[in-house]
């Protein structure tokens, strides 16, 4: 038995597979008698993969959010989270994300003793990606709205103006502890960051995840992983404050 602790490393998928953005987390990888394939793939809207198809077929189970998939001659289905799609040997598809959410799933395949892998053909068009019919479909609407984050501040917090910064880590690098002078607030924009508060598990953000650092606290980790990170971070300052970065020695 060997057992690999989170937060696994995840890549960016190759265009020559995926059309848009999406990260793959490895799993699980042949080894020994076993030819069991397991990763992680997370599709940001829009995001979809070409048409393909694996020798022996492949289970897909939804572990977060909505997504669209489709075997040839058949119609666009919509999937959410703990649906399962098994795919057929040989059975042309894709799947992907909806254009209005990402979706996360997990992808199962066993591979053939002789080393074949999936076979990969043209991208999903945009006709076929909407070609999804009445309640089907996740047609983007308009104007929309999502809550992200309802955070409650100290009382009473003076904020007499927000500085907002676009910060790019490189990959590989750790900022290491540090504490802000004030309240922050920051979205991922492109890569991805390994997270942790002082005293509290580790955790990936990923594109579109959220996080906020109250005043004062230690964050100790905030590590860019292979494919850099940035995002942007929003500080709450009172009147003649500046943002300040502290790092402690421990």
């Amino acid at each position: 038995m060997r057992i690999s602790h989170a937060p696994h490393t995840a890549v960016s998928a190759s265009s020559a597979f995926i059309t848009g953005d999406a990260r793959v987390e490895e799993l699980a990888v042949p080894d020994g008698l076993s030819r069991t394939q397991v990763d992680s793939v997370r599709f940001t809207p829009g995001a979809r993969t070409r048409w393909h198809r694996h020798p022996v077929g492949q289970v897909l189970v939804v572990t977060d959010g909505a997504g669209l998939v489709q075997r040839r001659g058949g119609p666009v289905e919509t999937i959410r989270t703990g649906d399962t799609v098994r795919i057929e040997a040989d059975e042309w598809h894709w799947h992907g994300a909806t254009p209005g959410n990402s979706m996360t799933h997990v992808a199962i395949e066993e591979l053939p003793v002789d080393g074949s892998t999936a076979e990969f053909a043209q991208a999903v068009t945009d006709a076929e990606y909407h070609a999804a019919d009445g309640d089907q479909a996740d047609p983007a609407p308009p104007l929309s709205r999502v809550i992200v984050m309802d955070q409650q501040l100290p009382q009473p917090l003076a904020t007499q103006h927000v500085e907002i910064r676009r910060i790019t880590i490189a990959p590989g690098y750790a900022a290491g502890l540090h504490i802000h002078n004030g309240p922050v607030f920051g979205n991922i924009e492109t890569g991805s960051v390994i997270y942790q508060i002082e005293g509290q598990p580790e955790t990936v953000l990923e594109p579109g995840d959220v996080f906020y650092e109250p005043e004062g606290i230690r964050i100790a980790r905030f590590d860019a992983q292979a494919d850099g990170v940035t995002f942007l971070g929003y500080f709450l300052l009172g009147d003649g404050v500046d943002a300040e970065l502290v790092f402690p020695d421990a």
